[in-house]
Order: structure tokens, then sequence, then C-alpha cells
């Protein structure tokens, strides 16, 4: 059952290339259809998940491709199980004026394949092969449309892509070799007399695997591909900036840390301190590149990278409290920033305008983006009954009771980023709500440019999840912290 939810979009995704749908019509009942159909099964393997592996083939002896869904990878597959429809059926309104269409959604469909195959790996390297598969199905993405300047942004996503799989791949070998195969274990699977008889071999091995991992993840220094990519359809640059590629490089680092290398064993070494020291320079840097950017996909590419090491940091803490607090704004992050860059997309492709300062008095044209966007940005930046001031309020507890001096230095980098993420948000709801409509450029004063039902239906349902999220917290965190107990 989880092998068919994995490669029924690969399938489906390959059969469309080879034989491309006629028609519009038919080609979106196909792709949402099968994206549909993969949710309802991933989620029947969430309601009765099975304690043994679902193995696909044998890569070589002693080296299945095999699947199970635990409690780490079932939060990260319910949210892709989530998301995906919505992104898809948001896409079908978007991609009329990008062209391609047929191509596109090809790989969009292969991509949700991909991204279920790590997000459900039963051991490392089932996980490394589809973290690797997803790089070359989400480069002709990002490249979509060849214009010179997403060819550019191609380039740069695949050379620190791949050289992030050739650093990735030490720590792969290590767990494989030292592991029993890498098979995700709770607890991890090195021991502690591997740990004291090679401590370097243990921490570089760590270092190597959290390098390779986080370029997805796009921690200082590795991230200047993730604005860059900003130059793609905002279907792919939403799941590329908050479900797909991001959140798979967060999850995989999560795997790792407390799978396969083992949290106990790394706990007060100095590859803890450096995950954790380039967690906190990536917060305080992408908050900083996010005021400083005008262009509004590219502000909320900075805006990611800096909440997703919010995500590395309290998974770098290495304790319980840290990991619920990851798992946390790993959720919540996802849904507001695919709301927000839904909101964006919807502004390009109604209005064309990209810069910041052409939005002043968007409230009069587009009422309903504007006040998803506002509710959104209220919740990224942390306002209380809302889910980003939950997850926020945890990673900082987490590094406090942590007792490390980095995690204190982790809460001052929080701080700094609360007041900027006000700043690079709320500075862009206020022009829109506040000013008057100055860029008339290309827009009928009185007339209404908010998107149709399509691109609606995902924002409205995103906006009430975001809420919902915030009024059931605690339920939400208790349930996390049930997965959190049986890892650490």
């Amino acid at each position: 059952m989880l092998c068919l939810a994995v490669f029924l979009p690969i399938i489906a995704g390959l059969a469309m290339l080879i034989f491309p749908p006629k028609t519009r019509a038919y080609r979106e009942w196909a792709v949402e259809c099968v994206t549909l159909f993969t949710s309802f099964i991933v989620l029947l393997c969430l309601a009765e998940p099975s304690e043994s592996p679902s193995v696909a083939f044998m890569l070589m002896k002693d080296m299945p491709i095999a699947f199970v869904i635990d409690g780490l990878g079932g939060v990260f597959t319910a949210l892709v199980a989530f998301l995906w429809p919505l992104a898809v059926l948001y896409g079908f309104e978007y991609m009329e004026h990008e062209g391609g269409e047929n191509h596109f959604f090809a790989l969009y469909t292969i991509t949700y394949g991909v991204t279920l195959g790590i997000s459900t790996s039963a051991n490392i390297m089932t996980m490394y092969i589809f973290y690797e598969f997803l790089t070359l199905c989400t480069l002709p993405l990002v490249m979509h449309g060849t214009s010179r300047e997403s060819v550019k942004a191609g380039h740069q996503y695949m050379i620190y892509s791949f050289f992030g799989a050739a650093i990735g791949f030490v720590g792969v070998m290590i767990i494989v070799a030292f592991g029993n195969g890498g098979a995700f274990t709770m607890g991890g699977v090195l021991s502690e007399a591997f740990a004291d008889k090679h401590p370097l071999l243990l921490r570089l091995g760590y270092l190597s695997a959290f390098a390779g991992f986080g370029v997805k993840a796009a921690v200082f220094p590795m991230h200047a591909w993730l604005p860059k990519a900003s130059v793609a359809p905002t279907p792919v640059t939403a799941l590329l900036h908050a479900v797909a590629v991001v959140k798979s490089g967060v999850f995989a680092i999560m795997r790792v840390t407390f799978f396969s290398f083992g949290a106990h064993l790394l706990r007060g070494t100095w590859a803890q301190h450096i995950a954790m020291l380039l967690a906190v320079m990536t917060i305080v840097y992408g908050s900083t590149m996010a005021v400083r950017e005008h262009h509004f996909k590219r502000r909320l590419a900075y805006s990611t990278i800096s909440n997703l090491s919010y995500i590395v940091l309290a998974a770098c803490l290495m304790t319980a409290e840290g990991l619920i607090a990851a798992l946390a704004h790993m959720i919540f992050h996802a849904l507001m920033k695919i709301t927000l860059f839904f909101c964006a997309g919807a502004v390009l492709v109604k209005t064309h305008k990209t810069q910041i300062e052409s939005l002043r008095g968007f409230v009069n044209v587009m009422p309903f983006t504007v006040g998803v966007y506002t509710v959104a940005a209220l919740a990224l930046m942390g306002t209380p009954l809302l889910p980003g001031f939950v997850s926020k309020w945890m990673i900082g507890s987490a590094a406090v009771t942590g007792g490390y001096f980095m995690g204190y230095i982790g809460v001052a980098a929080i701080l700094i980023s609360a007041v900027l993420t006000a700043i690079y948000l709320m500075s862009v709801a206020f022009f829109m709500i506040f000013r008057p409509l100055e860029d008339t450029t290309g827009i009928s004063v009185g007339r209404n440019y908010d998107p149709t039902w399509k691109m609606k239906l995902p924002l409205t349902i995103l906006t009430i999840a975001i809420v919902l999220c915030g009024i059931f917290s605690n339920n939400i965190v208790a349930k996390l912290a049930a997965v959190a107990a049986g890892v650490i």
C-alpha cells in the first residue's frame, strides 16, 4: 500500500510525459485525481501504519529500498499529503499564462511521489536516493520557461544540490557501514562503543550529513540557491520554499540526528555547537536580507531561509523539547509560508506586479488576497493566538531549558529575527491596506483582480488551517510530544 502511494504519482507523471493529455480539462482532471487518490492512500496508511517496512526492491544485498511510516515520518507525510492537492489546484489557474503545462504538471506529479519516498523512507540509503531524485525532478521546474534568469537559477540550484549530495554521502556511508545497514531506529543506529573508539569519525560524519542535507534546508553559507529559485512559477516556489525541497532538508537533518547518529552521542560535542552556530547565523542573516529585499517573492524566500533555521536550531538542541518545537514549526511554517507565496503568486499572475512598492493600496483591487496575506503574515511574525507564536515560543523555551551557551545565543537570534520579521512582513500589509493605490499601470481602478475559485479555494482552506492550528495548538503539540517521546 505504501509502495503504491510512492510510485503511483511517479508512474502517472512519467505516463504524462510519454502520452501528453490532449486537452487542458483532461489534464487537470487526471492530475488532480492522481494527487487526491495518492493522498487518500496516504491517509489509509497513516490510519493503520505497519511496523514492518514495505520493501519495493533490493538495491543490492542487504540494502533494501523500503518504506515505513513511523512517528517522525508520519508528521512530514501527513503535511505533504494535505498540501499537495491544494498546490495542484492552485497551479491550474496560475500556469495558464506560463505555458508548457503538460511538462510542468507531469514533473509536479512525479515530485509528489519522490517527496513521499523521502518522508516514508525506512533507511538512510532509501532516503538518500529519493533525496537526489528530488533534485533531478525539481530542476526542470525551477528552469521552467527557460528564460536566461531561470536557466541561471537552475544551474545554481543544480551545483549546490550536487555539492551537498557529495558531502552528505560521506555521512551516509558511515551510517551504512557502522550502523547495520542504516535502518532508521529510534535513538540512532551507532553504538556507544563506536563513539568511544571513533569520536572524530562520528562528529565529522554527522557534520558531513548536516552540511549535505543542509543545502536543501538553505543553511548558511549553502543558502544562495533559494532566493534565485524564486524566479520559478509560484506553484514551484511555494512547494520549494514551504514543503517539498526545503522541508525535506530539515526532515533529513532530524532523521540523521535522532535516528542515525543518535542525539545522545552528539549532545554537548563540538559538532553540535557548530551545527547550532550555523543555524543561528542563518536565522539572523535571512531576516536581515528579507528586510533589505524589495522583490515580493524574493523577500519571502529570504524569510524561508531564516525560518528553516528556526527548525534546524530546535532539532540541533538534541532534546525532546527541541524536537517537539522543530516539528511544530515545520508544520506551522509550511502552512503559513505556502499561503504567503500563493498570495504573491496571485498578485503576480493577475497584475504582473513584483516589487513591494507597487503594492500600495492593493486592498482596493485585491481585497481577498490582501486579507489572506495579512492573516498569514500575522501568524508568521508570531502574533499570540496564531500558530507562529506557539512554535517560536516553544523553540525559545527549549533553547533556554537545554542549558547550552549556544542555546542562549539562539534565543537572542530569535528575538532579533522576530523584530525583523514584523518589519518585512507587516510593512507589505501596511502598504497594501493603509496607503493609497499609486501604481495603476495595467490596472483598471474599481475592478476586482482577485483570482478565481481555483486559487481562492486553496487560499481559503489554508487560512482556516492556520487559524485552527492556533486554536488547537495544545492538541497538536501533545501529538508531537508523543512522537518525540519515542525518539529520545
